[in-house]
């Protein structure tokens, strides 16, 4: 049966607007609620049991605005509390967010990956389970993006600091010949022109699993029976657990990235 209730989306702030724009662009009769928690981002650096938590109260949050299906779109949360989001609402799909691993290390030619990502992250089980099944053969270069969130948040993709801090991260990996680097954490894509200008002179892919993620929510609505009717309008609005100032800017920085 067809539904016209909104797909949710979640991240600890500002980073999942870029899942969420592959959503709106290969899904565009689907309505949207994006909730960028803002209140309590950066999650990197948190335990585990404070990230299950709040995405725990995420989740409800987008359940009680009648979301039929709920996107993960933050690897931090993915990495720490996907399954058992699963396992708590197995009434609903839940989409989580796959490192890119895979197709950074099928695509390399020189056989050196790098990866961006949070500390978090990095030390998950579906990290280090993805690394090891394709990258057996392949040096995989792991690099905390530290500051690379709080760029993104404070609208300070374009700095100069920008390029300064992530080239501190990526000229090691460029340096060892790495020609993939995957953007582990979906603030780290509003910081592409800053990772381009700071990789200037080398042969260098950056991997966005934004697009793979959208494509897996569109499959899910078909295994479910959850399509919007043909031709529905779809209607996008945004939710935050900070204040309406925070609220106001997710807006204006969904509308500035589409």
């Amino acid at each position: 049966m067809k539904t016209n209730a909104p797909i949710g989306i979640y991240d600890s702030g500002m980073g999942g607007l870029s899942v969420r724009r592959e959503v709106c662009r290969l899904l565009p009769e689907e309505s949207v609620i994006y909730l960028g928690d803002g209140k309590n981002c950066p999650y990197g650096s948190r335990s585990v049991e404070e990230i299950r938590q709040l995405s725990v109260e995420a989740v409800e949050h987008l359940l009680g605005l009648g979301c039929k299906l709920i996107v993960v779109a933050c690897n931090t949360a993915t990495a720490a509390a996907i399954e058992y989001l699963r396992g708590k609402y197995p009434h609903i799909p839940i989409v989580g967010m796959e490192p890119a691993v895979k197709p950074a290390c099928l695509r390399t030619r020189s056989r050196v990956v790098g990866v961006l990502a949070t500390e978090r992250s990095l030390d998950g089980d579906l990290f280090r389970r993805t690394a090891a099944k394709y990258g057996a053969d392949i040096e995989v270069i792991t690099t905390p993006g530290r500051g690379f969130v709080e760029l993104v948040e404070e609208n300070r993709e374009q700095s100069a600091e920008a390029v300064e801090v992530v080239s501190r991260a990526i000229r090691p990996m460029l340096e060892r010949g790495a020609d993939q680097i995957v953007l582990g954490c979906t603030h780290y894509p509003f910081l592409l022109e800053a990772l381009e200008r700071a990789a200037e002179g080398y042969r260098v892919s950056f991997v966005d699993p934004s697009e793979a993620v959208a494509r897996r929510v569109g499959q899910l609505l078909d295994e479910h029976g959850l399509r919007a009717e043909a031709g529905h309008r779809a209607e996008y609005s945004f939710e935050t657990f900070a204040d309406e100032a925070y609220r106001q800017r997710l807006a204006r920085k969904a509308a500035d990235t589409k």
